[in-house]
C-alpha cells in the first residue's frame, strides 16, 4: 500500500491499488477474501477533502468491507478501460454504482483521458466538421469544452448533447452488463433527475443525465437509489471538510461532510439487504 505526506491543511486518502490495475484509490486498502461492497464512481464516491465518506459510513454500519473503486473524476470509462479494477468490481457480493456525468468518457465527438476522465484529450474530426471555428488547442478539460461549444453554436450544441448521452447509455449498459448480479445505480445530487438534461450544471450532480437516460439502464440494476441531499445537509456545505485554503472553491463544489453522512443513511438499509442475501445464497 502506497501512502504520501497529506501536508498541512489536506487530507492523507491512503493511496492503493488493487492487483494489477494501474488506477489508484482511496484507502486503506481492504481485504478480498471475504464477501464485499464495490463502489465505482467519480469524486463524490472517492470523498475528496472528507475524512469519513460514505463508502467508510457505509462499511461502519453494513459491518462489511466495502471496497472504495470511486476515483477522483472517473466515470465508466475508467472501469471499461480498465480490466483488472472491472474483475474486482464483478468479485463483490454488491456493486454501488454512483452515477457520474455523461461528458467524461469518449464518444464520436472527442476523447478523455482514460483514468482522470475529467480530461479532454482530442476532437475527433465529427466534432471538428461540426464546429470548425474552434481552436481545441487550448482546451484540456471536458467541462470547458462544452461551455465553448455551447456558446459558439447554441443550435449545433443540441447534436454534441445527443451524442453524449446516447454513448452515455451504451457505456453504463455494458458496464453494468459486467457487474455480479447485484447492482445498485446511486443518484447523488443537490437535486433531482430533470425530465431533460439541456446542458452542463452546476454542483456535484451527474451532468447532462437524465429521467429518459435512468429509464434506459434501469432494468439491468437491482436497484436505483435516488439520493437528494436535503436543505439542511446543503446548508452546512464545507463544514466538517478539510482542504488548503487555496482548494476552497474545488470543495465547495463537492459534497460535504453532511451530504456524505445522509447518502451513507439512506443507502445502508438498501445495500444492508442484498449483501445478507448474497450471503446467504453463498451458504446453500
Amino acid at each position: 500500500m502506497m501512502h504520501h505526506d497529506a501536508g498541512a491543511g489536506a487530507l492523507d486518502y491512503f493511496p492503493c491499488r488493487y492487483g494489477a490495475s494501474r488506477a489508484v484509490f482511496r484507502g486503506p486498502q481492504r481485504e478480498l477474501s471475504r464477501p464485499y461492497v464495490a463502489v465505482l464512481g467519480g469524486s463524490a464516491s472517492f470523498g475528496r477533502y472528507v475524512a469519513q465518506p460514505w463508502p467508510a459510513l457505509l462499511e461502519r454500519a453494513l459491518d462489511c468491507p466495502v471496497v472504495n473503486l470511486a476515483a477522483q473524476n472517473a466515470g465508466p470509462d475508467l472501469y471499461l478501460g480498465d480490466p483488472a479494477t472491472l474483475e474486482i468490481a464483478a468479485g463483490a457480493a454488491v456493486a454501488v454504482v454512483q452515477i457520474t456525468g455523461a461528458e467524461g468518457m469518449s464518444n464520436p465527438l472527442y476523447s478523455v483521458h482514460a483514468r482522470r476522465n475529467d480530461r479532454f484529450l482530442a476532437a475527433t474530426p465529427a466534432l471538428r466538421a461540426l464546429y470548425p471555428q474552434v481552436d481545441f488547442t487550448e482546451i484540456h478539460f471536458t467541462r470547458h469544452l462544452l461551455t465553448a461549444l455551447r456558446r459558439a453554436d447554441p443550435l449545433r450544441f443540441a447534436t454534441v448533447l445527443r451524442v453524449l448521452q446516447d454513448n452515455w447509455v451504451d457505456r453504463m449498459r455494458s458496464l453494468l452488463a459486467q457487474l455480479p448480479g447485484s447492482r445498485v445505480l446511486v443518484w447523488l445530487s443537490e437535486t433531482p433527475p430533470p425530465p431533460s438534461a439541456t446542458g452542463p450544471e452546476a454542483g456535484f450532480g451527474p451532468s447532462l443525465v437524465d429521467r429518459r437516460m435512468l429509464a434506459a439502464v434501469q432494468g439491468m440494476a437491482t436497484r436505483l437509489v435516488e439520493i437528494v441531499a436535503s436543505p439542511a445537509a446543503l446548508t452546512e456545505g464545507a463544514a466538517g471538510m478539510l482542504f488548503p485554503p487555496t482548494e476552497v472553491e474545488q470543495a465547495r463544489a463537492l459534497p460535504g461532510a453532511a451530504v456524505h453522512a445522509e447518502a451513507a443513511e439512506r443507502l445502508a438499509p438498501e445495500i444492508g439487504r442484498l449483501v445478507a442475501k448474497a450471503k446467504g445464497a453463498t451458504r446453500r
